[in-house]
């Protein structure tokens, strides 16, 4: 009997050794086996397969979505429990450099040298630019640690503060498309003091709250006006086609060239982008205040970072029908939003404000 104990005894150990008695309780059996994807972000965009992980678990996005919580919403399926959660908002921040010509994925995230900033690869693509091609690239914000910071990460213009500004707006006009526009001019709202850039900013948003009432219009509303200019590139989507469109209602068909062929989009032969894509609607106005002087003498950008105020941006958007003793109204107007929003940016807004 004790021989046969023994042998049992022997038989045991081994099997301890070789690890085979120890099937259930094991430190891998009480953590998933399942690694977590990278952490959720309430400003990313998610395509439809798209994955991130939240609260512990991986989640699958059912189709476009952000700003969407995981677990409250239903565009989310629940892909079960997983380990090594990344923070929400995502975990390191650093990604690798967009190359041009170099093919992207739907979901790849990219640091764009140029300016710092991060972009999610919104549909496939061949390696186009993420601050001109908008409809296959979207800014991404990580707030993990580490790494570049967003593009938009210094806007003086929260989107609560936006909100405010333009409750009754158009869903076209998205705060994300304007951030997403502000890298064509990296200058706009950053140059000067906090004081100089905000006040940019509110003088920006009160022609804009005036050109669209208060970002309701996104196209002029009568649309049968001609603004085709004897140019040599004619106009070759039409001529009834270059009437006013986005936050500062540009129009004629040279202004159409113009600004397509400083932001690298053809809006002469596609006008209509300016009315489909916020993104690019958002940078027509940013070019236009950037760099065209209109019936002033200088740009309205340079009009609030140079001191000249806030007059001197409605002489360069519609001067010869305003300034000078001309529509005193409608000039009042764009006074009273500038006042009204640089209260709700916490500046003062300086003098010279009317033309």
């Amino acid at each position: 009997m004790r021989q046969r104990i023994a042998a049992l005894l022997m038989a045991l150990l081994s099997a301890l050794a070789l690890g085979i008695l120890l099937p259930a309780v094991s430190a891998s059996a009480a953590t998933p086996a399942v690694a977590c994807d990278a952490g959720w972000s309430s400003t990313a965009v998610y395509t439809g397969g798209q994955a991130a992980s939240y609260n512990g678990h991986n989640w699958s996005a059912q189709w476009w979505t952000q700003g969407e919580t995981p677990g409250v919403a239903a565009v989310w399926t629940d892909q079960g429990a997983c380990s090594g959660s990344t923070p929400v908002g995502g975990g390191s921040c650093s990604y690798p450099t967009w190359v041009a010509g170099q093919s992207y994925v739907t979901g790849d995230i990219v640091t764009y040298a140029p300016n710092g900033g991060l972009y999610q690869a919104t549909h496939d693509n061949p390696g186009y630019d993420p601050t001109i091609s908008t409809w296959y690239w979207s800014p991404y914000t990580c707030t993990g640690g580490g790494g570049n910071p967003p593009p938009t990460g210094g806007f003086v213009v929260s989107e609560a503060q936006f909100d405010q500004m333009f409750p009754n707006r158009n869903s076209f006009y998205t705060y994300a498309g304007l951030t997403a526009a502000l890298s064509a001019y990296p200058g706009f709202a950053t140059t000067g003091s906090d004081t100089v850039q905000r006040q940019e900013a509110a003088a920006f948003l009160a022609n804009v709250d005036h050109e669209t009432s208060g970002l309701v219009y996104v196209t002029e509303v009568d649309k049968s006006g001609n603004y085709c200019a004897s140019e040599s590139y004619g106009c070759p989507a039409g001529t009834y086609s270059y009437y006013g469109r986005g936050p500062l209602q540009i129009s004629w068909n040279f202004n159409y060239k113009a600004a397509g062929d400083a932001l690298g989009i053809d809006l002469l032969d596609n006008p209509s982008l300016a009315e489909q894509d916020p993104a690019v609607s958002w940078k027509t106005a940013l070019w236009y205040w950037d760099t065209q002087n209109g019936p002033g003498t200088m740009t309205a950008h340079n009009a609030m970072v140079n001191g000249a105020g806030f007059g001197e941006t409605i002489r360069s958007i519609n001067g010869s029908i305003e300034c000078n003793g001309g529509n005193t109204a409608e000039m009042q107007d764009r006074v009273n939003d500038y006042e009204n929003f640089a209260q709700i940016l916490g500046v003062s807004p300086g003098s010279n404000l009317t033309c």
